[in-house]
């Protein structure tokens, strides 16, 4: 399987999907950009850890990783290699014994347990093909947290609703909704600045 190897590029609220959040990830080495709708529970997970704040009591993430490190199992990687019904699907990857494991989990599961064990995040090629966008070039960003001489930048406004577009545009694609997909795509082109 083809990996891309994606880094943590903002969180924010998702003002169309009630009470979730986009999760946007950037190709370390290249432009794609892969939005995730994720819960408030996960996305509040990825912030803590991200920011560096450690809660007074441990969060579920932190237990799993406490739990994980206490039986001697390492965490390799965790790979978001699915999208099947308009959901995401993802694998944690486990070093146990020497041998090679692997995990079905939630990608937002799967990236709250990543960002605490240091680990890196892949996306399947066959997934970014299918809901990655690039930015326009002019499309600028606001500075969303620092963690040490880390750098994360909040969503912009527009991609935040080119997630949002990006996931009704697979649904109605599922639903062999067309014409609203066209009507979405034509939508998402004129947000990405495309001109046919």
């Amino acid at each position: 399987m083809n990996k891309v190897q994606v880094e943590i590029l903002g969180l924010s609220s998702s003002p169309s999907v009630g009470g979730a959040y986009a999760l946007l990830l950037r190709e370390v080495f290249g432009q794609r950009r892969l939005p995730i709708i994720i819960g408030a529970f996960e996305a509040q997970a990825i912030a803590l850890e991200l920011e560096g704040m450690k809660p007074p009591r441990p969060l579920t993430h932190d237990l799993l990783k406490s739990f994980v490190d206490n039986l001697g199992v390492t965490v390799l990687e965790v790979i978001i290699d699915e999208l099947r019904d308009n959901t995401f699907y993802s694998k944690i990857i486990l070093d146990i014994s020497s041998i090679k494991n692997s995990i079905d989990s939630r990608p937002s599961d799967a990236i709250a347990l990543a960002v605490r064990a240091s680990v890196p995040i892949y996306v399947s090629e066959s997934v970014m093909k299918q809901a990655s966008f690039i930015p326009s070039e002019n499309d600028k960003q606001d500075v969303f947290m620092q963690s040490g001489d880390d750098k994360f930048e909040r969503p912009s406004e527009k991609d935040t609703k080119s997630a949002s577009l990006q996931d009704q545009l697979r649904e109605a694609i599922e639903k062999e909704d067309y014409e609203r997909a066209a009507k979405l795509r034509d939508e998402l082109e004129k947000i990405n600045g495309k001109n046919n």
